[in-house]
């Protein structure tokens, strides 16, 4: 049990840098095409970036239920990748089908699969909100002035 929790937390740890790498990539990317460069009252432009930083937090989650998948495989909870990696998409999304799932030695792993899951797409939703909010916030200056 002890070291199921180590290696989660250990993976926890892991996948929010990467998600933080990938926060901040994303962010740098939206920035170089943000209102300074662009004007942002073109529809296509708006939903260009918009998408833009679905698409790279999606990837994220790639890198991130991949690394989990990973891990599965290097202590032989699962033997072929196309398992380890359906388990860790369906894990990480908690949607919890139940068709595939860990052995008794394993499932407390999977548990601090979920909870990360939750937590990074938390994560991403704020980002995505907390920009289509600048957005709007940009107009009204605009309005404005």
């Amino acid at each position: 049990m002890l070291q199921q929790i180590v290696l989660g937390s250990v993976l926890i740890v892991v996948t929010t840098f990467v998600h933080a790498a990938c926060t901040m990539g994303a962010l740098r990317a939206l920035r170089m095409t943000h209102a300074d460069r662009l004007s942002l009252g073109s529809w296509w432009i708006r939903v260009s970036l918009i998408a833009m930083l679905v698409v790279m937090m999606f990837f994220a989650a790639l890198i991130e239920v991949s690394i989990w998948a990973w891990v599965y495989l290097a202590v032989d909870a699962f033997s072929k990748v196309e398992t380890a990696l359906y388990f860790s998409t369906v894990t990480f999304t908690t949607l919890g089908y139940g068709d595939v799932v860990l052995g008794e030695g394993w499932r407390l792993l999977g548990s601090f699969q979920g909870a990360n899951g939750t937590i990074m797409f938390g994560w991403t939703t704020a980002l995505i909100f907390a920009f289509v909010h600048r957005m709007a916030s940009h107009d009204e200056k605009l309005a404005t002035e």
